[in-house]
């Protein structure tokens, strides 16, 4: 064992033991009190199959040569799921996750044009930061956003008031989105801006603190989102989301409604809105003047 720790490692790993509870681990307490929530050492060693010292040190981030045997038995003690087991191998073997340059975020013109031709779905671009890059009217209007103000998804839900008024279920989107933030930071990890959102973000958001510490990951995917907007009422739509291959991270997010449904004739109603009077669909109360797209 050499002397450099993998501290990521160790904080990742301490955290999912944190968050597992013996009954979803299949441990028997018998009704013993526990003095910390979650597993110890000694039972994520013993459902791995490794030595109680071997895991202390792993966790206590010692640098050695990890097997991928080892790896994928305390992901499966831990109950990781895909992703959260994807981040696990990449914390464990840093040396060989692809890191890309931190340069600029350019939106190809054929993609603005994508986004804006579309009618019936809100769409919006948005970058590794979540910087908003692009999108349709309709697209801004479903989050409230001026097209001509840079703007930071991640910034605007966790310091923007609106937004927890907007979102149905916002706790779900505050943690997806700092389980993003995370899993992307370790592909980019020296992007100035992605360090200065992120210590932002700690500095005047409890909940962002709270959430990050829980070492939560996440990557973007489809689900049913619902708003609760001021202009038209409840909103149920079913996102899908297109990942670019060039430039990497960006996203193409689609929310859509069922034909025919109340939802759909609501979304219809609030691109008319926004039409007549972009100004009336903005919900922020001030610019987010720290955004940048580089």
């Amino acid at each position: 064992m050499g002397g450099t720790r993998n501290t990521k490692l160790g904080d990742f790993l301490r955290a999912r033991r944190a968050a597992l509870s013996p009954g979803d681990a299949g441990i028997a307490t018998h009704g013993s009190p526990r003095r910390v929530p979650g597993l110890r050492r000694d039972e994520v060693a013993r459902l791995a199959g490794v030595s109680v010292n071997y895991y202390a040190r792993i966790e206590q981030g010692e640098d050695h040569h990890l097997s991928g045997s080892v790896m994928e038995a305390i992901a499966g003690a831990l109950r990781l799921n895909d992703i959260e087991r994807l981040h696990l191998l990449r914390l464990a073997w840093p040396a060989q996750v692809v890191r890309h340059r931190a340069g600029p975020e350019e939106v190809r013109d054929s993609v603005i044009a994508l986004a804006e031709s579309t009618t019936q779905q809100a769409v919006y671009i948005v970058g590794r930061r979540t910087d908003l890059l692009g999108g349709n009217r309709l697209g801004f209007a479903l989050l409230g956003l001026s097209p001509d103000l840079p703007s930071n998804l991640a910034r605007h839900i966790f310091l923007e008031p609106a937004m927890r008024d907007l979102i149905v279920d916002w706790n779900y989107w505050a943690r997806h989105v700092a389980g993003y933030l995370r899993m992307t930071s370790v592909e980019y990890p020296d992007d100035p801006l992605m360090t200065e959102l992120i210590g932002e973000l700690r500095l005047k958001s409890a909940e962002f603190v709270e959430l990050w510490d829980t070492q939560p990951v996440a990557e973007c995917t489809h689900a049913v989102r619902e708003f609760n907007h001021p202009l038209v009422g409840h909103l149920t739509l079913r996102e899908e989301i297109v990942r670019l291959s060039r430039p990497p991270d960006q996203h193409i997010i689609f929310n859509g409604a069922a034909p025919g449904s109340e939802s759909a004739e609501r979304l219809r109603l609030l691109d008319s809105l926004a039409s007549s009077n972009p100004a009336a669909t903005t919900l922020a109360k001030a610019p987010d003047t720290r955004a940048t797209t580089h």
